[in-house]
C-alpha cells in the first residue's frame, strides 16, 4: 500500500477517537449503545465491501428508480466510493473481516470490562499510535525487519503511546502499556492487531492492579 493510501486509511481510522470521546462526555452505557449501533452497521456493510459483484448488483438494482442521467451520476458516485475503499483495503482484508470491525469489538470489550481510564487510554493509543507507526514506518522506516516492520515505526508507536498513557495512568503502567502495545503491533498478534493490541494493553495494565488488591 502506498504512503498516500496508508495516510488516507489512518485518517479514517482516527474516527475511532469518537469512542473515548463519547465515553468521556456521555458515560459507559450510552457509549456502548452507540458503539453497538456502529458495529451492526459495519456488519451490514461488510458484504458489499468484500464483494465487487454485490456492489454491481446494488448499482443495477437502483437503475429502475432513476432516469438515465441521474443514474449515471449515482453509479459514478458508487464506483468512486468503491474505488477509494479498495484503495485503502489491505490484501488480507479483501476476503475477510476488516480492521474496523476488530477495532470496534475490542473497544466494546474494553469499555465493558476494564476501568474507564485504562479503556479510554488504550482506545486512543490503538487509534493514534497505530496510525503514527504506520505512517512513520512507511515514510521514514530505514531499519526494517523480516516482517516488513521498521524500528522507526515501532519507536513512533512506543513514544506516542507513552505520551498518551501518562495522562491516564501512573508511570509504571504507562511504560508497561507502551511496551506491550509496541510488541503486539510489531508482531501483528492474531486475529488482528486492531483487536489484540487494545486488549493486550488493557489486560497487562489492569493485571498488576488486580494482583495488588488481592
Amino acid at each position: 500500500m502506498s504512503l498516500k493510501s496508508e495516510a488516507l486509511r489512518k485518517t479514517l481510522h482516527l474516527g475511532g477517537l469518537l469512542i473515548p470521546g463519547s465515553y468521556f462526555y456521555f458515560g459507559k452505557e450510552i457509549t456502548l449503545l452507540l458503539t453497538a449501533i456502529f458495529l451492526v452497521a459495519f456488519f451490514m456493510i461488510e458484504p458489499y465491501r468484500i464483494s465487487r459483484d454485490t456492489t454491481q448488483k446494488i448499482i443495477e438494482g437502483i437503475r429502475p428508480l432513476f432516469n438515465e442521467e441521474v443514474f449515471k451520476v449515482i453509479s459514478k458516485g458508487f464506483e468512486m466510493v468503491d474505488s477509494k475503499i479498495r484503495e485503502i483495503t489491505r490484501a488480507e482484508e479483501e476476503n475477510c473481516i476488516g480492521a474496523h470491525i476488530y477495532f470496534t469489538v475490542a473497544a466494546m470489550i474494553n469499555i465493558m470490562f476494564f476501568p474507564k481510564e485504562i479503556a479510554m487510554a488504550t482506545i486512543i493509543v490503538a487509534t493514534i499510535s497505530d496510525a503514527l507507526a504506520a505512517i512513520v514506518g512507511k515514510s521514514l522506516g530505514k531499519h526494517r525487519f523480516k516482517n516488513s516492520k521498521s524500528l522507526e515505526g515501532s519507536l513512533a508507536f512506543f513514544f506516542s503511546a507513552f505520551a498518551i498513557f501518562i495522562f491516564f495512568v501512573p508511570l509504571p503502567y504507562a511504560i508497561l502499556g507502551s511496551v506491550v502495545g509496541t510488541v503486539v503491533e510489531f508482531f501483528n498478534v492474531p486475529p488482528n492487531d486492531n483487536f489484540s493490541n487494545q486488549l493486550a494493553m488493557s489486560f497487562f495494565m489492569y493485571l498488576p492492579i488486580i494482583l495488588l488488591e488481592m
